[in-house]
């Protein structure tokens, strides 16, 4: 049942384009059936919600700087100044890059908890949704429903029956999940008890064991159901699957842009998108490495350049720009190489799109592990994988009639499930309850 009064809406979406953009196709919907939709946006973020017709209420995540930055920039150069442990195997990366991100990410809830505090009082939302992976205890002491949304690889959501998350490890092998999980609690228990105090200090209840971030009154995760790990691990009424949330707020795209540059290949030549998204693309030596391999091929291109688009020339068979509407192009395209984020690989299987997958980090690899087991993609080491294996694995998909008939019909029953409006009906319902 829809509400009888329009909603107060708060999103708290974490300060990267994955999450902020999923928010942003939702809170787009809810806004248009008529509620108030305000984004607690990191500062970063300024100008570029109230576009969209959202109210923007900012945060600073640490000290402000002497000069403005760019959306998620802080992120960007986090990545840009790490990368190299992305050539280190998953269980060797968790005390030398997944700890160091959950202690930047804790240490922005304790900075702007004050901050937003004030904000939730000022707004007084109807129901609060949070994008993100570390508790905000502003968020869920304020006596109004929260619901979280999980637009990760749902390995987060842990079993004893699937792999670990982070770990890139098979689903039907189970060899090496008992050693990385005693590694992540022997580089995360420390970290993890020092923060479940300090929320406790904050009002809020205690952490789940190891988990940085509470359940919500209503929780939503974003993956479709034909890579779904649900008989593995089944989940609480509480929790409710959106097959994609893909937004409607990208601008319009046509190919004619992209071939206005003489980007031409060679007659029959598929048409490919390139991104190692908003993060991965700050790694300018790889992004170097795969477009100077794929400029040896065909095809034509489409890259999304990213933030350091300035230093990354692209050769004639190549058409780009720092920022793409990804889901205006996805549809025109024949293949997919990605670096294996949640909202591309989601969106990848929304327009049946086959997929080659150069993880880098975080849950890149569970979604880039779980594409290719069921089929729906080829997983390669981005750093290590030579012309052949690129040059094979694209070849490969772009010929595999039966892999492009599968992911045609599944994209086709994912359209008609309509996760973005799915998840708003049910927010609407949480606050009404």
């Amino acid at each position: 049942m829809r509400p009888v009064r329009p909603l107060t809406i708060l999103f708290a979406p974490e300060s990267a384009y994955g999450p902020t953009n999923n928010c942003v196709g939702v809170g787009d919907v809810l806004r248009r059936r008529g509620h108030r939709v305000v984004f607690a946006a990191e500062a970063s973020w300024k100008g570029r919600l109230t576009a969209f017709g959202f109210e923007e209420e900012l945060i600073d995540l640490a000290p402000p700087p002497d000069r403005p930055l760019e959306a998620g920039a802080f992120w960007k150069d986090f990545v840009r100044d790490t990368a190299p442990e992305f050539r280190k195997p998953t269980i060797e990366q968790l005390g030398t890059w997944v700890r160091p991100v959950w202690e930047e990410l804790i240490s922005g809830a304790r900075y702007c908890e004050p901050r937003l505090k004030e904000i939730v009082e000022r707004v007084r939302p109807d129901v609060i949704v949070e994008d993100n992976v570390v508790c905000f205890p502003a968020l869920t002491t304020a006596g109004v429903p929260f619901v979280r949304i999980v637009s990760c690889n749902p390995l987060e959501l842990k079993g004893d029956g699937v792999p670990p998350p982070f770990s890139g490890y098979p689903a039907a092998d189970r060899t090496g999940w008992a050693e990385f999980r005693a590694e992540y609690d022997r580089t995360h228990r420390e970290l993890w008890t020092e923060f479940d105090g300090w929320v406790v200090e904050q009002g809020a209840r205690p952490l789940p064991d190891l988990e940085f971030i509470h359940e919500g009154d209503l929780n939503l995760y974003v993956y479709p159901e034909i890579a779904d790990y649900t008989d593995a691990r089944p989940l609480g009424p509480a929790w409710h699957r959106l097959d994609s949330s893909v937004r409607e707020t990208d601008e319009e795209f046509t190919l004619l842009a992209a071939t206005a540059g003489g980007g031409a290949g060679a007659e029959g030549s598929a048409l490919i998108y390139f991104s190692l998204g908003s993060l991965g693309s700050a790694d300018v030596d790889l992004m170097r490495r795969i477009i100077a391999s794929l400029a040896r091929t065909p095809h034509r291109y489409i890259v999304s350049k990213g933030p350091l688009h300035e230093e990354i020339e692209l050769p004639p068979n190549m058409w780009g720009a720092e920022f793409l509407p990804q889901t205006r192009i996805l549809p025109l395209v024949d293949l997919v190489i990605t670096h294996g984020g949640n909202n591309t690989v989601t969106e990848c299987l929304h327009f049946g799109k086959p997929m080659v997958l150069l993880p880098l980090f975080w849950d890149q690899h569970d979604n880039a592990q779980r594409a290719a087991e069921l089929g729906f993609g080829i997983r390669l080491d981005p750093y290590r994988c030579t012309d052949a294996q690129l040059h094979g694995a694209v070849s490969e998909l772009l010929g595999d009639a039966r892999t492009r008939a599968t992911l045609a019909e599944a994209a086709r029953t994912i359209r008609a499930r309509d996760g973005v409006r799915t998840a708003a009906t049910l927010i609407e319902r949480a606050a009404a309850r």
